[in-house]
């Protein structure tokens, strides 16, 4: 289906194609329909991070980056040294430098949010603090109820 609703990648194209030309010049954008974490999801994992935080003596901050950089997806990125890249990515660390072109760049590793993660990057996510705090001793759903978290939202 086409007008809002989803259809597949040839029946959006042929159907845009198929638009009327007034003059102006449109873009367009098609992107993969991707499911998002619940707010369920999203609360079992804070209350996680939050014991977690509480057992390790550390801010609930600091746990969720660590989580980050060892469960959320990530991209490199090279930026010209020199250049503060604290107002441009929320979640990075630095991981080497080089030249190019005369100039020197410094590589980030830059990891994806947790509120821009679909549901199968925020549960690799749910998975890592599941078993941070199993090997502290705290107690936490098991992979099959956290699986169902999804469904309490009516997401099935």
């Amino acid at each position: 289906m086409i007008g809002g609703m989803i259809g597949t990648a040839e029946e959006i194209i042929h159907w845009l194609f198929s638009q009327p030309h007034d003059g102006k010049e449109r873009l367009y954008e098609i992107k993969e329909r991707r499911r998002k974490r619940t707010l369920t999801q999203n609360a079992y994992y804070w209350s996680m991070v939050n014991q977690l935080g509480k057992a390790l003596r550390i801010p609930t901050s600091e746990i969720h980056s660590c989580m980050l950089k060892e469960h959320a997806p990530f991209e490199v990125v090279s930026v010209r040294s020199g250049i503060d890249v604290s107002g441009y990515f929320r979640y990075y660390e630095e991981i080497g430098s080089g030249f190019a072109g005369g100039h020197e760049f410094t590589h980030y590793r830059v990891y994806k949010g947790s509120s821009h993660m679909d549901s199968a990057e925020f549960s690799r996510l749910i998975d890592g603090a599941r078993e941070e705090c199993e090997a502290l001793g705290i107690s936490v759903l098991t992979r099959e109820e956290i699986a169902r978290l999804k469904y309490v939202e009516g997401e099935g």
